[in-house]
């Protein structure tokens, strides 16, 4: 199904919406992995902010300090959060047992106390 038809000036501006979403997306995520943001602060800051809302659960998680691949689909399978689900989409259970409850790092329990962040 095709999307609606825009005229050249529309085409313009979504195109610097999305490009505008991609940086502070990419600044967001640049934080978490400096350490001055974290997964908690990120999935807390989702009641509020629609970027943040639209943003992937794998891609925060990935982007703490030594999450790798294979870390966050043992945090994500646990936590039983899918793949492709978004942080404005988990609920408040699923918030609390993905999010790190310590600073970076400390070993964190996740979902049922497995340590699987650091």
């Amino acid at each position: 199904m095709a999307g609606p038809v825009l005229t050249a000036e529309q085409r313009a501006l979504a195109l610097l919406k999305a490009a505008q979403a991609r940086t502070a997306r990419s600044e967001l995520l640049a934080k978490v992995r400096a350490g001055t943001v974290t997964a908690a602060e990120v999935f807390a800051m989702a009641r509020d902010d629609d970027l943040v809302k639209r943003t992937r659960v794998s891609q925060v998680l990935r982007a703490v300090p030594g999450c790798g691949p294979a870390r966050v689909a043992a945090v994500m399978a646990t936590c039983g959060v899918e793949t492709k689900r978004r942080v404005g989409s988990l609920g408040e259970a699923q918030r609390e047992r993905s999010s790190p409850h310590s600073s970076a790092g400390e070993r964190v329990s996740l979902g049922g106390g497995a340590g699987l962040l650091r």
